[in-house]
């Protein structure tokens, strides 16, 4: 079954993401803050974290942040949920490793809609055990079996949507993406919605991880229209 850990300091909160995701047939844990979370991870491994942002003593940026500098964790699929709907507020959240955000206070359809679209996407990501497929463009390699990502040699742990977003990219090096087919392939969103700031945040982070001698060595942006991977 499905494991879903939910974390958020406002009991009615926890209460309402308890009921939804029981009813929709996930096998749920509910952490209250951000240290409890951590040790119900240390036994456990869910399919999706849910993670409330501002919570007292270990807010869920730094959950975040440890997670993802866990390679066990580096993934997880995380949905920040959070009361904090500035743009400033969703690039930190991003920063920090998250996939995907939904504002509080939230319609049940569309938390729905999030988690199982993340799934959705996470389970689509798995590497296929029988394939050894590697795309290649440069010295930039992306072995598609581990999630991981070789530049000159030197492996790049990604998060899923990392993963996901560069494989498209690759898979389409030399063809200039919109932010619209962006959010349509890799975030599952429908024509005409979604953030482009998922995007932007997400294509950042990688620049971080993948381009060690310039801003745009890989991923160039087109001003106006997207991004583009070539080999100049």
């Amino acid at each position: 079954m499905t494991l879903i850990v939910a974390v958020d300091d406002d009991p009615d909160v926890l209460g309402t993401l308890g009921r939804v995701l029981e009813y929709e047939g996930f096998e749920t844990k509910l952490a209250p803050g951000g240290a409890e979370a951590l040790a119900i991870l240390e036994v456990h491994k869910p399919d999706l974290l849910i993670l409330d942002i501002i919570m007292p003593v270990m807010d869920g940026i730094e959950v975040c942040l440890k997670l993802r500098a866990n390679p066990a964790f580096i993934s997880l699929p995380i949905l920040f949920l959070t009361a904090k709907g500035s743009t400033d507020d969703v690039v930190e959240g991003l920063d920090a490793g998250a996939d995907d955000y939904i504002v509080k206070p939230f319609e049940v359809a569309e938390l729905r809609a999030r988690v199982n679209a993340l799934l959705r996407r996470s389970k689509r990501s798995e590497p296929e055990a029988r394939s050894n497929h590697i795309l290649q463009v440069g010295d930039l390699k992306l072995d598609t079996n581990a999630y991981c990502a070789y530049v000159e040699e030197t492996p790049v742990s990604l998060t899923t949507t990392e993963y996901r977003l560069l494989r498209h990219l690759m898979e389409n090096s030399e063809q200039t993406l919109t932010l619209g087919d962006l959010l349509q392939s890799v975030w599952d969103y429908p024509p005409d919605a979604g953030d482009p700031d998922l995007v932007r945040a997400h294509v950042r982070n990688l620049r971080r991880k993948l381009e060690k001698k310039s801003t745009q060595q890989y991923i160039r942006t087109v001003y106006g229209v997207g991004y583009i991977i070539s080999k100049n």
